[in-house]
């Protein structure tokens, strides 16, 4: 049976003092996830183009509609807009809605 040495009281401390420091460093802040960043694109009014959200999320095209359809499925009414003269536009259903009545 072979038997573990005990860690020497300077590797210990030298392990606890890390430990306080990466503590320290990295406070558990919330990071921004890549939904995060899609649902605040699409909830503009005016939307993000398929292009736009690929580009800020440095997602495949696959994987972009993939997502469109997660945020569907957990309820977000995320509308799809065609024009002739223009690339396809996404965004949240009733973003902005309101402006210009009166």
């Amino acid at each position: 049976m072979i038997k573990a040495k005990p860690k020497s009281p300077a590797t210990a401390t030298a392990s606890k003092r890390r430990d306080q420091a990466t503590s320290k460093a990295n406070p558990k802040a919330p990071r921004q996830t890549k939904t995060a960043l899609l649902l605040d694109m699409l909830g503009h009014p005016e939307g993000a183009s398929f292009d736009a959200l690929r580009e800020a999320t440095d997602w495949q095209r696959h994987t972009l509609r993939a997502a469109l359809s997660r945020l569907r499925k957990a309820g977000h009414a995320v509308e799809h807009i065609t024009e002739e003269s223009g690339p396809s536009t996404y965004r949240i259903a009733g973003a902005g809605a309101g402006e210009g009545e009166q």
